[in-house]
């Protein structure tokens, strides 16, 4: 028989107004019963009118159940944690405001929970570009392609249901946060990640449902592309640590790039063989760049996209690599405070 438990969906948000609307829209088609979902928002002071159109929706869908909560120490871990303690539900619901889900969403997670007896299920992300321009193109490109973000079948897609180490937007059982506790508020960023890696060390079930797609939209500049990664890769040894986990290959590539980047090019002023080695490292990964870009640009039509979607690869490979070696940096050194900037906050 199939299973219809009540649901708690908690979104955590901060200035959000060009997107909170379009996703309480999406969760307020959602196939399932209304009767049976409550949305529990957690507004980090917003300064713009994201609390506005949020009353302004509630008050125009009086059949959902919609509370603001506000989360003051304006950081997602927090919203997350204030949201799931007073949620009533069954099971928990975790959403984002810079994404729009299918109409099926909710209720395609929970059966796939029900059915494959899993502790948290989640969808695929589709990146779509936050503008029509060749960069907003590029980026979202960048971040949807194995060489910008490499084997995170999230991310990428998988052709099967398969078990994962992490999900986005995932649909928890409740018990799961009675047994393993709430999101680390000492992570600003990588917060799911730690999450669900705690998930599998308790010997939990995590799996990727592939024929539930996401559309997220992504960054519109550079630089704000720039500093997602920058402090995804900052905060991932603390994660690393947390867990006890020894880093992935993948995990180390970025920051062994930029220690190659920067390392290779002092080396190479004071043994001058060296530039030969070095010129030949950087001429192979510029040549692979641009022959991936070029293939992109001409699958999609948008030849003006090659260059942007370099620089893309290239910000998303220094920027997380940076980011990773200065948190271990900070970490072997015991520097607290670079984890503790709460500025860090999403664009």
């Amino acid at each position: 028989m199939k299973q219809v438990p009540f649901i708690s969906v908690v979104l955590p948000i901060r200035n959000e107004e060009k997107f909170i609307e379009a996703t309480l829209s999406a969760i307020a088609r959602q196939n399932y019963p209304n009767t049976l979902l409550e949305i529990l928002i957690s507004d980090g002071m917003s300064t713009d009118s994201t609390k506005e159109i949020v009353y302004k929706f509630k008050n125009s869908n009086t059949n959902l159940s919609i509370t603001l909560i506000d989360n003051p120490e304006k950081i997602v871990p927090y919203g997350l944690n204030r949201a799931i303690r007073v949620a009533k539900g069954k099971l928990i619901v975790r959403m984002d405001s810079h994404s729009v889900y299918p109409d099926n969403y909710i209720e395609t997670l929970v059966d796939a929970l029900y059915e494959h007896d899993a502790d948290n299920t989640g969808g695929v992300v589709e990146t779509v570009p936050y503008r029509n321009t060749v960069k907003c193109h590029a980026i979202a490109t960048a971040l949807s392609h194995p060489m910008g973000v490499g084997n995170s079948y999230f991310r990428i897609g998988s052709s099967k249901v398969r078990e994962v180490d992490t999900v986005p937007f995932g649909c928890f059982r409740r018990e799961v946060f009675d047994k393993i506790g709430f999101f680390d508020e000492e992570l600003i960023r990588n917060q799911d990640d730690e999450f669900n890696g705690r998930m599998i060390n308790n010997g939990m079930k995590i799996l990727l449902i592939p024929n539930v797609i996401v559309k997220y939209f992504a960054r519109d500049s550079f630089s704000k592309l720039y500093k997602m990664y920058y402090q995804y890769g900052l905060f991932k040894p603390l994660t690393v640590k947390k867990l006890g986990k020894v880093p992935t290959l993948r995990q180390l590539i970025p920051m062994l790039f930029v220690l190659f980047l920067l390392g290779g090019a002092l080396l190479s002023l004071f043994l001058k063989p060296l530039w030969l080695f070095y010129g030949a490292g950087l001429l192979f990964y510029v040549m692979a760049l641009t022959l991936i870009s070029v293939r992109q640009a001409v699958a999609k039509k948008m030849l003006k996209m090659t260059f942007p979607l370099v620089f893309s690869f290239f910000i998303l490979h220094f920027s997380y690599g940076w980011g990773y070696l200065y948190g271990l940096i900070a970490l072997i050194f015991g520097i607290k405070s670079v984890f503790k900037n709460k500025t860090l906050s999403r664009d």
